[in-house]
């Protein structure tokens, strides 16, 4: 079937209420993960070509909540991929060394070369999403103006709105090609996937007690998440809800999207020089006749 991966691009004021956590692709989870492989694949050729056009970089942002299939999305979408040619990040809490400087800047330095991705798994939206959540966070950045939770005003989030809206356009108007992604993950969805991390023992080590506090602040951050992408889905830096209770659908709608999205751009291959056109021959006949 053919998927039209525009359906799922924000556009206009954001409902998560509204965007759907599950959908139907009429395929089997079989086809499904041979589709994944086929766009990998196809993914992979292009960021070969792009790395030889030399002029654009592509930096995908991937937030959700816990659980919501960043890590595994990021192995099986990225694995055709030259090894050189994408680098992931996941961000934590910031370092002291980060919080010496602004909350932009552990991002800024880890944007990818010319032909290059970078995947951010979280990204500098947690500046907008748990510090709103946690907003004593903000504190640890020891900012001017900033020495109590009461100074953090709406004023405060607008600012840092547009602050991450500039960032964006900037890198776009240098040839960095952005695009982030909402795995869309259900309620109900989590509390099954945290269940299955607790019976299997190989998944345990994942489970942390954590999990279940910011769980219980699942709607304030429902809320949160729907402001943060209404406001910073623009057409140079797109937003895309992505439906994530299945995880090979999620998989496959974010290849298929990133690879839609490429299409719109012209990865010229650099033209060959007449000197190596006009002599292919002789250095053809130079290497089959030199010696061991």
């Amino acid at each position: 079937m053919d998927i039209n991966t525009d359906d799922f691009k924000v556009t206009e004021a954001f409902s998560i209420s509204k965007a759907p956590t599950k959908i139907e692709l009429e395929l089997t989870a079989k086809k499904k993960i041979k589709k994944i492989e086929k766009t990998s694949k196809k993914l992979g050729k292009l960021q070969d070509k792009m790395y030889a056009n030399n002029r654009y970089s592509v930096l995908i942002c991937l937030q959700g909540m816990d659980t919501a299939g960043k890590d595994s999305l990021i192995r099986e979408v990225f694995k055709n991929f030259n090894a050189r040619g994408v680098v992931v990040h996941s961000f934590k809490t910031p370092t002291s060394n980060e919080l010496k400087h602004d909350y932009l800047w552990r991002h800024y330095i880890a944007l990818p070369q010319r032909g290059k991705f970078a995947v951010f798994n979280r990204s500098h939206y947690e500046n907008v999403l748990v510090t709103r959540v946690h907003p004593n966070y903000i504190l640890n950045e020891n900012l001017p103006g900033v020495d109590k939770e009461e100074d953090i005003t709406d004023a405060f989030w607008e600012s840092r709105f547009e602050q991450i809206n500039n960032f964006e356009q900037h890198l776009a108007e240098n040839g960095t090609i952005v695009l982030k992604f909402f795995l869309h993950l259900g309620k109900e969805e989590q509390r099954q996937r945290l269940l299955r991390r607790l019976e299997k023992e190989d998944h345990l080590w994942k489970f942390s007690a954590g999990d279940l506090n910011e769980r219980g602040l699942w709607d304030t951050y429902q809320t949160y998440y729907e402001e943060a992408i209404s406001k910073t889905s623009k057409p140079y830096a797109p937003w895309f809800a992505i439906p994530a209770d299945d995880k090979e659908t999620a998989r496959l709608l974010v290849a298929k999207t990133i690879l839609n999205e490429l299409k719109k751009y012209d990865f010229k291959e650099p033209e060959v020089s007449d000197d190596v056109l006009d002599n292919i021959a002789l250095y053809r006949v130079q290497l089959l006749n030199e010696k061991p």
